[in-house]
């Protein structure tokens, strides 16, 4: 059973996008002229019934994410976390999280979303370099998001922002310096990701006709280093495979998922996993919208998930974590200990006792290693 004072999040995905985006699938969810209202009332609907469905614990985060949902009205967004509070009761230290893009449209915001409620943002700066900006299709240049971020700084208590590097024609020396001009802003806490290239998008195309190389393993695996390396020397260790921060700055959101604890989806395309149930809603917002009108929710599928694959999900998500998984929470039958024992041969995965944990090195050959250690059917025995 999940005890009663475990974390419960909730996760609001707003789907509107302001443009369309190169490296993303979310093209069809740009759309104009927003009935504000009837969004507010549908998204108030989603979220009543998971009230009435979802176990009965206080909220300790909430993440506004998706398209853009730093163009969400505060109104709704008010209303949203009036109605969570209602719903649920907040923790006492609760962490209200909003994605924003980082252009003066969106920073003149601010303000009125910290009224609301929300009091941490995760600002989508993804380069330093102009050049860089422009390959990966954003609007602001490194003027104007530097300008939002000062913004963010002055009105929100907690700030993260991400940065994509491995780019194309990226040297080890670029990132360096453009780490450590990240570095310099003060932020407690960065998201790092590695470009990948996602089958369906522009960049998918320009890869396969040979226009566009990024870093290959060798070159990938210098700039991870190097990134855990300066990262560790500001003060802002990894905690995740991909996410930096000060003690006690860790996205206590994302450490939610990751711990592979309860959390609720609502709005189009939201996922959620409560009490061994796998959520999905509908992802189109049309299709969503009528699922409201028609059901009084948004939901596309509710799923019981066996024991087997929890715990496998459990493992996959905790092994991103510096901290690991606790085997006595999910089983050791589910771990296939003759792998482990060889990968930590290798340097590459420990255990000590219950807690099993993947190194700096493991970090690296990580997609390689989940297959190896997660045992995806539990044994019989006699």
């Amino acid at each position: 059973m999940t005890p009663d004072n475990a974390p419960l999040a909730l996760y609001v995905h707003w789907p509107f996008c302001v443009s369309k985006c190169p490296y993303c699938d979310f093209n069809s969810h740009v759309r104009d002229g927003v009935d504000q209202d009837a969004w507010r009332a549908a998204l108030l609907a989603d979220l009543a019934y998971e009230a009435s469905v979802a176990p009965r614990r206080p909220l300790s985060s909430i993440f506004f994410g998706g398209g853009t949902p730093s163009l969400m009205p505060p109104a709704t967004a008010a209303a949203i976390l009036d109605a969570a509070e209602h719903h649920f009761g907040f923790a006492p230290d609760i962490e209200i999280t909003l994605e924003a893009n980082p252009s003066s449209v969106e920073a003149a915001r601010f303000g009125d979303l910290a009224v609301a409620g929300v009091n941490r943002v995760s600002l989508g700066l993804q380069a330093l370099d102009n050049d860089a900006l422009r390959f990966l299709g954003r609007a602001h240049d490194v003027t104007e998001g530097l300008a939002a971020l000062e913004v963010a700084q002055a009105t929100f208590a907690r700030i993260s922002f991400d940065l994509i590097y491995a780019r194309p024609d990226q040297s080890l020396a670029a990132w360096e310096a453009e780490l450590a001009r990240a570095l310099a802003v003060g932020t407690e806490h960065l998201s790092l990701y590695q470009l990948t290239i996602e089958p369906g998008t522009r960049f998918a195309t320009e890869a396969a006709a040979g226009r566009l190389v990024i870093p290959d393993g060798d070159a990938g695996a210098d700039l991870f280093e190097t990134t855990r390396a300066l990262t560790a020397a500001a003060g802002l260790p990894a905690y995740e495979i991909s996410n930096h921060a000060k003690a006690g700055a860790e996205s206590r959101h994302n450490l939610t998922y990751w711990r592979y604890q309860d959390y609720l989806g609502v709005g189009p395309g939201a996922h959620g996993r409560r009490a061994g149930v796998a959520t999905v809603r509908h992802r189109k917002p049309e299709n969503w919208m009528n699922a409201i009108a028609r059901n009084g929710h948004g939901a596309q599928s509710e799923d019981p998930l066996d024991p087997p694959t929890r715990a496998t999900e459990a493992l996959v998500m905790g092994l991103r974590l510096r901290e690991g998984v606790d085997l006595s929470r999910i089983g050791a039958d589910h771990v296939d200990l003759a792998a482990v024992d060889r990968l930590a041969g290798h340097g590459l995965i420990t255990r000590a006792g219950d807690r099993l944990t993947v190194t700096d090195a493991g970090m690296l050959l990580l997609d390689s290693i989940l297959p190896e250690v997660v045992r995806t059917t539990t044994p019989a025995f006699a």
